[in-house]
């Protein structure tokens, strides 16, 4: 597996709740250069469930669609292969690093982190059935007692892993305190030469710290998250200061107008009234930080439609 598998360093990362086909639409149009589900249960693929189908569906025409699955062993990700190879995923990314309660208490998620052999498992059985790309993304460790992502790193690795994701901060942390930029660099010193693609994930609200990532800790590329939501923006920016050192910021009419084809991206794919519910938390990014934008916020708040929410965007622009 190399770079051009995924199109290049910059992915939008799997988000709970917000990486829905319309989110990954609007960032690929920015320059994300792949972009990741939200994390899919292996039972519920397993089962055939509608709710888990949905989260697998595409925009038109998507590619380098990169799918996360979570389970707490080898046996219902095994069962969920055949389900899975069917939504043509360009990599299939196993969740070892999500702190929710719901998915911890199953032994899922940041929970594997207590038990580095399960992910070996994991990915072992993944690879007797397909050779598409394994990728595992995972934290420090479960708590400052027990930092163990290099090995737990290598028990991914050596069962046939290919990318490997660090989020720099342990369970117990959740997404506070800051991610430990010193474990990126221990990271890419510790597979150094591997050929395994190593990416960074956690605290990276600027393309400065994309570049930091990589050029500072040695990364070959980055996972924008947080930073992502309400500013599809930093996929854009990130690439020129990559290439010429510098970028430009959006105008507000710039930002107003994506919010907007977000929003009916929204509509379009789930309903007006669905559509508008969800995309109430995207809007409040979006506009956050804007001068005057607590009467807009309450209007979006309010807003049941379209109209409505196009009318409370509007009043940033008088």
């Amino acid at each position: 597996m190399n770079i051009g598998t995924i199109g290049g360093p910059f992915i939008l990362a799997p988000l709970a709740g917000y990486t829905d086909k319309a989110f990954r639409e609007v960032a690929r149009s920015m320059g994300a250069d792949a972009a990741v589900t939200e994390m899919v249960s292996a039972e519920g693929l397993a089962r055939g469930g509608d709710k888990t189908k949905a989260l697998l569906e595409r925009f038109p025409g998507e590619d380098r669609l990169i799918i996360q699955i979570f389970g707490p062993s080898e046996d219902p990700v095994e069962r969920a292969i055949e389900s899975l190879l069917q939504h043509d995923p360009a990599v299939i990314d196993i969740n070892c690093g999500c702190p929710v309660p719901k998915v911890v208490k199953t032994g899922a998620g940041s929970a594997l982190m207590r038990n580095p052999g399960a992910i070996g498992k994991i990915v072992k059985t993944i690879k007797k059935h397909t050779d598409i790309p394994v990728s595992v993304k995972f934290r420090l460790g479960w708590d400052s007692d027990s930092i163990n992502y290099l090995a737990f790193a290598d028990e991914a690795a050596e069962a046939g892993a290919e990318m490997l994701t660090l989020h720099a901060r342990t369970r117990a942390q959740g997404y506070s305190g800051k991610a430990d930029r010193n474990a990126f660099r221990e990271i890419a010193r510790h597979f150094s030469g591997s050929g395994i693609l190593l990416f960074g994930s956690g605290d990276i609200f600027s393309p400065e710290d994309a570049i930091a990532l990589m050029d500072g800790c040695g990364l070959d590329g980055v996972m924008f998250a947080r930073g992502a939501i309400g500013n599809p923006f930093i996929f854009r920016e990130t690439k020129e200061l990559a290439s010429r050192g510098s970028y430009a910021v959006p105008s507000l009419e710039e930002r107003i107008g994506t919010a907007m084809t977000h929003l009916r991206l929204m509509i379009r794919y789930f309903g007006e009234n669905v559509g508008c519910r969800e995309m109430r938390k995207h809007l409040m990014a979006y506009i956050k930080g804007i001068p005057g934008s607590a009467k807009a916020k309450n209007a979006i708040g309010m807003a049941l439609t379209e109209e409505e929410m196009a009318e409370a965007l509007g009043l940033l622009l008088r």
